[in-house]
């Protein structure tokens, strides 16, 4: 197997259920990985950047579970060679009571559901 990562793509996007949220864009963080077979070609990087932008674009979004599992699914669907996906999607504006570095969500499927 092959693995193609983009790390730390990051995005400014309306995701949250809060009133704030759906109106005002906020820094959102995301690292896809996929895995292809050794022999398959090679995946074009920016075609994954693409699709994870345009999943944003698409806003607003209520969680992040929905980023990463609208995300996992586009990759899968983008290129049969694609055997398996990973997402992981961090949120570092998050609404708590204390101090947090960012609120993550990882979603990792294979393209057999």
């Amino acid at each position: 197997m092959q693995e193609v990562s983009l790390r730390g793509m990051r995005f400014h996007a309306l995701v949250g259920i809060l009133p704030h949220e759906r109106t005002v864009p906020q820094p959102i963080e995301i690292d896809l990985v996929v895995r292809v077979g050794t022999g398959d070609a090679v995946i074009d990087y920016r075609e994954l950047y693409a699709l994870t932008a345009d999943t944003l674009a698409a806003g607003p979004i209520d969680f992040l579970e929905e980023v990463g599992d609208r995300v996992v699914q586009r990759a899968l669907a983008h290129n049969t060679r694609i055997q398996w996906a990973r997402v992981a999607v961090r949120k570092p504006h998050v609404a708590l009571p204390g101090p947090i570095a960012y609120a993550e969500v990882v979603i990792e499927r294979d393209a057999n559901g």
